[in-house]
């Protein structure tokens, strides 16, 4: 598929997503809402890929909301997609919910400005790195708007409700050491060390797991995120272990380590997961 505001390239088992628009600092459009969601069903089919980096070309991660169309930028409240309930759905949402659906773990790469969107898209992604040039801002309230892109769910669970208030309340530009300290990213590095690092995270990746054991685990440590209680993981565990323990994948990862040699797991994404969330469904959009 040829793709407008991103570039695709996948090589050796690793996709790494480029945001592409340079001359605007990468700065988030609907055009690149659709492309981005895309290009997660694209590589979600390809049993290839096993790893997924996301980055920005030029100096910039992504500057935030195209707005370019003045103080009018965000008066039709989201996508171009057709309301739902009588609303508009919000573009960065759509991303972020798509990113949250990902078989494929998910690394960001955060090589510059990350400002509005251009952070909350990070946020559902599964492991973040920063260049020590990155600047990073939820400045919603700066804007005139609130939190958008389901940042209001995944950002107090990663870096915990006070240090999210005062981020989102303030809006201010934090350092890529800020983020660091308030557990936002892993790792800060060097800008010709930011993508070798991403790269080497996701080449271990690749190298030694099983595929669908990723994807799996990916969901059920996002969803138990909202969970109420440590059973409703235990049940899930359970359910899991059970399905995943009889498949060609444990038998090989077991024989494997007793033959002290690498692993070759046969079993395919694209065969489908199990069923190990009975009763979960998205939540209905109204």
């Amino acid at each position: 598929m040829a793709y407008t505001d991103i570039l695709l390239d996948i090589s050796d088992g690793i996709a790494i997503i480029t945001l592409n628009r340079p001359d605007a600092m990468n700065s988030f459009t609907n055009k690149m809402a659709r492309d981005l969601c895309a290009a997660f069903d694209q590589l979600d089919a390809d049993d290839d890929v096993r790893a997924v980096i996301v980055t920005g070309s030029g100096r910039a991660f992504c500057a935030g909301a195209d707005l370019s169309s003045g103080g009018n930028t965000f008066a039709k409240g989201g996508s171009d997609e057709a309301p739902r309930g009588g609303v508009v759905r919000d573009g960065g949402g759509l991303v972020s919910l798509r990113v949250f659906d990902c078989k494929k773990p998910v690394i960001a790469a955060i090589n510059g400005a990350a400002v509005g969107v251009g952070v909350t898209m990070t946020l559902p992604m599964d492991i973040r790195l920063a260049s020590t040039k990155a600047r990073i801002g939820f400045v919603f309230a700066k804007r005139g708007i609130v939190p958008e892109a389901c940042s209001s769910w995944f950002l107090p669970r990663l870096v915990g409700i006070s240090r999210a208030a005062e981020w989102v309340y303030t809006g201010r530009l934090l350092t890529a050491d800020e983020a660091l300290a308030g557990g936002l990213v892993r790792s800060v590095h060097e800008p010709e060390d930011l993508m070798p690092a991403a790269i080497a995270i996701a080449r271990e990746i690749a190298d030694n797991t099983a595929p669908v054991s990723v994807a799996l685990s990916r969901q059920m440590m996002w969803r138990m995120l909202g969970a109420d209680h440590p059973m409703e993981a235990h049940r899930v565990d359970s359910r899991g272990i059970q399905a995943r323990g009889k498949t060609a994948d444990a038998k090989e990862g077991v024989e494997s380590f007793l033959e002290k040699r690498p692993a070759r797991f046969p079993d395919k994404v694209s065969d489908g997961l199990p069923d190990i969330f009975p009763g979960w469904a998205d939540p209905e959009f109204s």
